[in-house]
C-alpha cells in the first residue's frame, strides 16, 4: 500500500537455531552422547530489527538465555550448534574466533543478572571500564579514563572520577549495573543483549535502569534483545515479544498484542500467574505442567481461625535500633545508625499476632534485612542491639538462657533468599532435612525422624523419592520447598521470609505463594515477609512496614496502605512497580 511505513530492515536473524550438549553416555541410537537443549525439531527462530527492542519471555529453564548466549557463543566448550545467526549479512556461526571476538563487545554488548559475577573484585571499576576501550577503539591509557569518566556520567553515576577508584565491592547493586552497562556502551554497541538486568534490583532502582536503558537505546539508535521472566517489565521496555517454552518459541508479536491478546495457552497462563499490586485475590493461578494452562490449585483444608480479630502476639518488637561500628582512621571509630535513629521514638516496633503476615518493604539498603536479622540474633558481635527490645510471646529474647535460646530458635525460622546457596551441595535432601532435627533432638528414633520429614516433603509437593537426591538436581522452585520443609520440621510458629521468592520466575512464585498461605491457614504461622517487591507483599500481608534509611516512614493496614499511602516515599515506591502497558491501536 502506498505511503505505508517500511518495516524496519533486520539488524540480527536465527534461523532454525538448535543446540546440543555433549554427555558421557548416549542418549539414543540417532543422537547417542547428545542432548538437545534449545530448539526442538524445527529449531529457534527470530528476527531483531533495527533499533528494536525485542524480549524473550519465559520460564527459568525455557531457553531463553540459552538463545541469547548462542549468539556469540558465549557457550560451555561441550555445546554445539546448529543453525544460521546473521549479523548484517555475516553468519556469526561459521566466523572464526578471531572475527567474532571483533564483534563481540565492539557491535554486541552484554548486560548480565548478577553484576558482582561479572565484574573483577580484584580491578578497580575504572580499570573494568577502560579495558573495552582500550582493546575496541585503540585509546591510550589517559584517553580512555577520560573517556570512562564520561561513560559512568551517562549512566548517571554521581561522582564518576571517584567511582572509577572503587571497587565493585564498594558501590551497591544498582550502581555496579550502571557500571556494567557503561562497560558495555562503551564501543556505541549496534545490538545490546540484557539478560535479566534488573531481576536482583528493588522497584526505584530497577526503574531507574529501566529509564536508562530506554534513553541509551534512542541515544545511540541501537537494538536491544531484553531477557525478564517479570511481564510488567517487558510491557514498559519490549516493541516485540517473543515467548519460550521448553527450548521453543510458543508464539511471537507486537508487545502489545502479545501481552493483551495473547493466542498461545502458555502465555495467557503466564500472565494469569503474575501478581498485580491491584489483585484481592486470595490465591493465585498456577501453570499446569503438563498444557500450559492456568488451574487454581486446591487448597490445603483451614484449620486455624484466620477470621479471629485478636489472635495472640507471638512476636513483637519495642523500639529497636541498631548501629555498626565503623572505622575512621587507625584507632577511631564511629557507630552508624543501620537500624532506627539516636533516639527510641526512631526505633522499628510492632507487633506480630499468630496467622498474620507482617510485610517489610523499602529499597536496598532501607534496613529490611538488619530488621529480620536482629529478630533472629544473627546481627554479630561487631552490630548489637544499641536499644530497644525483642519479645517472644511477652518475653524479651535478650534475657533468654542458652536452653531458652535453643527452644527460641527452633519456634522462629527463616527462609533466604537464594535456594541455591541455603542447601549444603555436599548434603543429600535427607541429611540436610534430618540435621535440624537431630541438632533439636526431636524424635527418638532416625525412622520418627525419617518419616517426619516425608510428612513435610509431602506437605509442601515433593514426595520420599527427593530424600536421596542432591540440591542440584532440583529447579529453583523446588529447592525453595526443600528450605521451606526443613524449616518447618520443628513445627515453628514464626517465619522469616527474606527475599524467599524474588530469584523464582513467576509461576514457580506463585506456587510457593500458594504453598506459604495454606501452611498459615493449616498452622496458623506468623510470617514476617521481607521484600522490594510490593506486589507480592500487596498479597502476602495483613499489615505493612514501609522501611527508609533505617527507619519506618509508613506502617498500617495492607489494603489502606496500598490505596491510600500518606508518605511521599510508599507514594514512590508504588508508582515505580511495572505494569501492563495499555494496549495502543490493537486490532483484537
Amino acid at each position: 500500500m502506498s505511503g505505508a511505513t517500511p518495516a524496519p530492515s533486520p539488524l540480527l536473524a536465527i534461523n532454525g537455531l538448535k543446540v546440543f550438549f555433549q554427555t558421557d553416555a548416549p542418549r539414543d541410537n540417532d543422537n547417542q552422547g547428545h542432548v538437545q537443549a534449545l530448539g526442538g525439531p524445527a529449531g529457534v527462530s527470530l528476527i531483531i530489527p533495527e533499533n528494536t527492542t525485542v524480549a524473550l519471555v519465559g520460564e527459568s529453564g525455557s531457553g531463553k538465555s540459552l538463545t541469547a548466549m548462542s549468539i556469540l557463543n558465549l557457550l560451555p566448550g561441550n555445546a554445539q550448534r546448529q543453525g544460521q545467526i546473521m549479523f548484517r549479512g555475516q553468519d556469526l556461526m561459521t566466523m572464526s574466533s578471531s572475527s567474532l571476538q571483533h564483534i563481540r563487545g565492539q557491535h554486541i554488548a552484554c548486560v548480565f543478572q548478577d553484576p558482582m559475577s561479572s565484574l573483577n573484585p580484584v580491578l578497580t571499576v575504572g580499570q573494568q571500564v577502560c579495558e573495552p576501550l582500550i582493546q575496541h577503539q585503540g585509546l591510550t591509557r589517559h584517553q580512555a579514563w577520560r573517556q570512562a569518566q564520561s561513560l559512568l556520567a551517562d549512566v548517571q553515576l554521581s561522582e564518576p572520577q571517584n567511582c572509577l577508584k572503587r571497587y565493585p565491592h564498594q558501590l551497591s547493586g544498582g550502581q555496579q549495573q550502571r557500571v556494567m552497562i557503561a562497560m558495555a556502551m562503551a564501543t556505541c554497541p549496534q545490538l545490546l543483549i540484557a539478560d535479566e538486568p534488573t531481576t536482583a534490583l528493588d522497584v526505584t532502582v530497577q526503574q531507574q535502569i529501566l529509564d536508562l536503558l530506554a534513553r541509551l537505546k534512542t541515544q545511540h539508535q541501537m537494538s536491544m534483545l531484553f531477557i525478564s521472566h517479570d511481564l510488567g517489565v517487558v510491557s514498559q521496555v519490549a516493541d516485540q515479544v517473543v515467548v519460550m517454552r521448553r527450548g521453543m518459541v510458543c508464539e511471537s508479536g507486537l508487545a502489545s498484542q502479545v501481552m493483551h491478546a495473547p493466542q498461545a495457552a502458555y502465555t495467557r497462563a503466564l500472565l494469569a500467574c503474575r501478581v498485580s499490586l491491584l489483585s484481592g485475590s486470595a490465591r493465585l493461578q498456577t501453570l499446569d505442567a503438563e498444557i500450559g494452562a492456568p488451574t487454581a490449585e486446591a487448597s490445603i483444608p483451614t484449620t486455624f481461625d484466620l477470621t479471629d480479630p485478636s489472635p495472640p502476639v507471638v512476636l513483637e518488637a519495642q523500639a529497636v535500633r541498631q548501629h555498626y561500628w565503623v572505622r575512621r582512621g587507625l584507632w577511631r571509630r564511629v557507630a552508624f545508625p543501620a537500624l532506627g535513629g539516636d533516639s527510641a521514638a526512631q526505633g522499628v516496633s510492632f507487633q506480630l499476632q499468630r496467622g498474620r503476615t507482617l510485610g517489610v518493604v523499602g529499597e536496598s539498603g532501607s534496613g529490611k534485612t538488619t530488621l529480620g536479622m536482629a529478630l533472629l540474633r544473627l546481627q554479630g558481635r561487631g552490630a548489637p542491639l544499641c536499644g530497644g527490645r525483642i519479645l517472644f510471646k511477652g518475653k524479651d529474647i535478650s534475657h533468654f538462657s542458652a536452653a531458652e535460646v535453643l527452644t527460641w530458635r527452633r519456634q522462629v525460622q527463616v527462609v533466604f533468599q537464594n535456594p541455591y546457596a541455603s542447601l549444603n551441595p555436599r548434603m543429600s535432601i535427607r541429611q540436610a532435612l534430618l540435621e535440624p532435627l537431630q541438632i533439636h533432638r526431636l524424635g527418638s528414633q532416625r525412622s520418627a525422624q525419617v518419616a517426619l520429614v516425608v510428612k513435610w516433603l509431602h506437605k509442601v509437593g515433593l514426595d520420599a523419592s527427593a530424600l536421596s537426591k542432591y540440591p542440584h538436581e532440583f529447579s529453583g522452585g523446588q529447592r525453595q520447598r526443600i528450605a521451606i520443609a526443613r524449616c518447618l520440621t520443628l513445627q515453628p510458629e514464626v517465619l522469616i521470609l527474606d527475599e524467599a521468592v524474588s530469584a523464582l520466575d513467576i509461576s514457580v512464585q506463585a506456587q510457593v505463594l500458594n504453598l506459604l498461605k495454606d501452611l498459615q491457614a493449616e498452622f496458623g504461622l506468623a510470617y514476617v515477609f521481607i521484600s522490594h517487591d510490593l506486589s507480592v507483599v500487596r498479597f502476602m500481608a495483613d499489615e505493612v512496614m514501609v522501611m527508609k534509611h533505617g527507619r519506618v516512614v509508613e506502617q498500617g493496614n495492607a489494603a489502606s496502605l496500598w490505596h491510600e499511602p500518606q508518605h511521599l516515599y510508599t507514594q514512590q515506591l508504588i508508582a515505580a512497580v511495572p505494569k501492563l502497558r495499555k494496549p495502543t491501536n490493537l486490532n483484537l
